[in-house]
């Protein structure tokens, strides 16, 4: 190839004239190492050719002839010839930038691993659905647009401080349309910024167990200001004003007015009612026994009004509650939530009736650990995760009394009557 050596200028650039066979090269007479390569077709870069520690010749492109000027060139190719003189590899470096994925990406992989059933829970469960949909709306709402693009190795916990700060102050708040009709209202506020932050932390724990990401956790420190406490409960005045629009509404509604009856009566959260099938269901015993819920298996113990309620409701295919196609169930959130806002409750949502019903139960004296059992929180003993199967007769006693007192400030407590496939 033909090989010169003068100082690289604008005026030396300019007498070259490309070899119609192969590559021109102009090293500098000033800066060892650096040089520009003239292909045959006219173009022409700014290069350092170097070896590496291992006597590997590298060569890398400082800058394009017209993008960058010889000087300019020069200055950069300085800078890269410390770098190996002090014994990193900058061509090394480049190929590690090429590979390296960005935050967005990480949460692509996390949620893709997800829905494969590759991520757990606590309780060493797969990740469900509903819980990955959630996992989805946070990293697309709220993570990608003020992080995504940030490369993950390069993750600070200033970086993570500063979008836990946004959240908090409402900059990600938006109106998203999720569905032919659907809007989905992103509000941000200590609270979501708090939930965020604790889903990075999973993404990063779960990436640095397959050598995504390196070091210690971007979240460690973060500074989460403390939302208000989830305390609403429903008052006997509440409650009788919700039992009033349940009726007026049985006819209207008769699948969302049974399961929220339901949940008033047994403190089961709104997806564990609505996705009830009937083999969850032990008449016998007087319980529940979810294979699949929030704290893994459990077993529920319902009273005598609960189990009137599902008595009465008739057997239309495997679900409870049956959506409009038979793989699977009703989701009635919207319905549910218009009770709600009919009764003059629009602050309050069915998971406050859980609260009521732990509130009820203290009521009448229980303590913490029985309101836990009531409520199916997660067991900690061998005996209690691993061999109970059934509720014993006093805690069902416990829940009917329970049952007894919400089902008397809803003023009704009879079983659904005109029940239908309408929702």
């Amino acid at each position: 190839m033909p090989r010169l050596k003068k100082k690289i200028t604008i005026r030396a650039l300019a007498a070259l004239a490309p070899d119609p066979k192969e590559d021109t090269w102009l090293w500098d007479d000033e800066l060892a190492r650096f040089a520009f390569r003239l292909k045959p077709s006219g173009a022409g870069a700014f290069v350092v050719v170097y070896r590496n520690r291992q006597r590997k010749q590298r060569q890398v492109l400082v800058g394009r002839y017209g993008v960058v000027t010889p000087e300019q060139a020069r200055s950069a190719a300085r800078a890269m010839l410390a770098e190996v003189d002090a014994g990193r590899d900058p061509a090394e470096a480049r190929a590690e930038d090429r590979e390296a994925i960005d935050v967005e990406e990480l949460c692509r992989q996390y949620l893709a691993a997800a829905h494969a059933g590759l991520v757990k829970t606590r309780f060493g469960k797969p990740k469900k659905a509903s819980t990955i949909a959630i996992d989805e709306g946070r990293v697309a709402r709220h993570i990608v647009p003020l992080i995504g693009r940030k490369l993950a190795r390069d993750l600070r916990r200033a970086d993570v401080q500063r979008m836990a700060d946004a959240i908090t102050q409402g900059k990600t708040a938006a109106q998203v349309k999720t569905k032919a009709r659907g809007v989905a209202r992103v509000t941000g506020g200590a609270g979501t910024a708090a939930r965020v932050v604790e889903l990075l932390g999973g993404i990063w724990s779960w990436a640095e167990k397959r050598a995504l990401v390196q070091g210690p956790s971007p979240v460690t420190g973060v500074e989460k200001s403390k939302g208000d406490a989830k305390d609403r409960l429903l008052s006997a005045e509440e409650l009788g004003a919700l039992g009033r629009v349940m009726r007026e509404q049985e006819r209207e509604r008769p699948l969302a007015v049974a399961a929220l009856r339901l949940i008033a009566l047994t403190g089961l959260r709104r997806e564990q009612a609505c996705g009830l099938v009937w083999d969850e269901i032990d008449f016998a015993s007087s319980c529940i026994r979810l294979d699949d819920s929030k704290t893994g298996r459990s077993v529920r113990p319902i009273g005598k009004l609960a189990l009137d309620l599902l008595a009465g409701l008739p057997r239309l295919n495997q679900f409870v509650f049956p959506g409009r196609s038979d793989t699977r169930s009703a989701d009635l959130k919207k319905p549910i939530a218009a009770m709600f806002d009919a009764a003059g409750l629009d602050d309050a949502r069915s998971h406050d009736l859980r609260r009521t019903f732990a509130s009820a139960a203290a009521e009448l004296g229980y303590g913490d650990a029985t309101i836990g059992e009531m409520l199916g929180h997660a067991k900690r003993g061998v005996t209690e995760k691993h061999y109970v199967r059934r509720p014993d007769s006093a805690m069902v006693e416990a829940v009917t009394r329970v049952s007894n007192r919400l089902a008397e400030r809803l003023e009704k407590a009879e079983s659904t009557s005109h029940y239908s496939s309408k929702g």
